[in-house]
């Protein structure tokens, strides 16, 4: 378990990513040699102590979630782990296994959960630059590239760490010199947060407060500025937010100052929402709409409500969220925006989708106000950061209590708010074209090698084991 926090220690807000890489390191040694059921033993110990705390924002929206998150995404680090070979194949099997791992994680359950991965420990270090190449799922496969080689050097036992040491070389230095596209023009855009107090539910804030304090941090927005963006759930009405009153505030500042201005709005429709990102022209006109495909489980939406409902309380989430479609570009006077709503940052093929439909700049909407904590904050501005490295594009984050942020494609964060305050976060950003390797080809190659290399392992395991048992 000790490892499992070694791994978390590297998670935003922390950011302690070569502790990290410690931690891949006692998994290594730990599982060296032993038996399948203490590899799943393993396995399960390293998934509690890594995902325990790296899921605890999960307990803000519902407990019995977070409890049934840890303990199935942790079954999958077993599974994982327990899939290794534990001799001559460990070198190359561990890193395919966390590889099948995270890539399992992404998807199921509920569409997946990919908080608190293994990439995102190794934002700010030179590993993450590899997201370029093979996204997540390359980085994670150098954490554990990364732990053979400090096991081998820590513990000085005689298997080669040779395949392992030019893996990690290789990814790293592969993704600082990956193609990442190209700045082609300049935009001055402004992220607003409205700012006030932390850790309110949704049903708890009222509907217009999102609205006013968004418009107030905005008013000194003068000429100049040609994109703003709101955060996500800054507007609330019932029915088409064209026609509501709070429609036609915002179109009224969009001709005002001439600008696009891009709002997270909720639609109330019934027992149901809209969560969209609306995006009005400088003349006051929709030009388009969003809506948020991955949904928060438990958070945006009750799985087998109304089974759940009978034996958990659920009255934070009293209506589920529609699913939206489409690929989260929405053009508009300023440029093809690819936009990512809250929760979606997370999802490596959220921001991929639309940067191939053509996004040149990236939106990120949220709303973690009902966290008491910075965790989630820091979090999600960390996955914005790898979305930008993965995808060669500039972030622009908006939350109405913080972080907001502007993240280069490089991943560093330009400017940031603090968490709380009323803030606009201003600057020019690159409107850029062109696309790295992972954006062409996506995860499925990287998971098809990682099942290659594990085949290999077993097989290079096989072969080592064969003269003892001639014996």
């Amino acid at each position: 378990m000790g490892a499992g926090v070694l791994l978390t220690s590297g998670l935003p807000p922390f950011g302690w990513w070569p502790l990290a890489l410690v931690g891949a390191g006692v998994v290594v040694g730990v599982v060296d040699g032993v038996e399948l059921r203490q590899r799943a033993l393993v396995g399960a110990a390293v998934g509690i102590g890594f995902l325990g705390p790296g899921l605890a924002w999960m307990t803000e929206f519902h407990v019995a979630g977070f409890v049934l998150a840890v303990v199935v995404e942790a079954a999958v680090f077993a599974l994982a782990v327990a899939l290794a070979p534990s001799g001559r194949g460990l070198t190359l099997g561990l890193p395919a296994v966390l590889v099948a791992a995270e890539a399992l994680r992404g998807a199921w359950p509920f569409g997946g959960v990919p908080v608190a991965t293994l990439a995102q420990t190794q934002i700010g270090g030179p590993l993450a630059l590899a997201s370029r190449l093979g996204g997540g799922l390359a980085v994670a496969a150098l954490v554990g590239a990364t732990g053979v080689v400090v096991s081998v050097v820590a513990t000085r036992r005689r298997r080669s760490a040779v395949a392992a040491a030019v893996i990690v070389v290789a990814g790293a230095l592969g993704g600082a010199l990956a193609p990442r596209g190209e700045a082609f023009a300049a935009l001055d855009v402004a992220a607003v947060q409205g700012g006030g107090p932390r850790g309110l539910r949704a049903v708890e804030n009222p509907s217009a407060r999102g609205l006013d304090a968004a418009l107030a941090a905005g008013e000194g927005l003068g000429e100049g500025v040609e994109l703003v963006v709101w955060p996500e759930n800054a507007v609330t009405v019932e029915g088409d937010v064209a026609d509501s009153p709070a429609g036609t505030r915002i179109a009224a500042l969009a001709r005002r100052l001439g600008a696009t201005v891009v709002a997270g709005v909720i639609e109330r429709a019934g027992d149901r929402f809209h969560n969209l990102a609306v995006a009005w022209a400088p003349s006051g006109e929709i030009t388009g709409r969003y809506e948020k495909r991955q949904r928060v489980p438990f958070g945006e939406y009750i799985p087998w409500r109304p089974v759940v409902e009978q034996v958990a309380d659920v009255r934070f989430v009293p209506r589920d969220a529609f699913v939206g479609t489409g690929p989260g570009l929405v053009p508009t006077p300023a440029g093809d925006l690819g936009v990512a709503i809250s929760y979606e940052v997370f999802f490596a093929r959220r921001t991929r989708a639309a940067v191939l439909a053509g996004g040149e700049v990236l939106l990120v909407p949220t709303n973690a106000s009902s966290y008491p904590t910075t965790q989630m904050p820091a979090l999600e501005l960390g996955a914005a950061r790898l979305r930008a490295i993965e995808t060669g594009r500039t972030v622009v984050q908006a939350a109405p209590t913080g972080f907001s942020a502007i993240v280069g494609p490089d991943g560093t964060v330009r400017r940031q708010s603090d968490l709380g305050e009323a803030a606009v976060v201003a600057g020019e950003v690159e409107r850029r074209r062109g696309t790295t390797p992972y954006t062409r080809i996506g995860d499925a190659p990287v998971v098809a090698l990682a099942g290659l290399t594990l085949a290999a392992a077993w097989a290079s395991e096989r072969r080592a084991l064969r003269p003892r048992r001639g014996r």
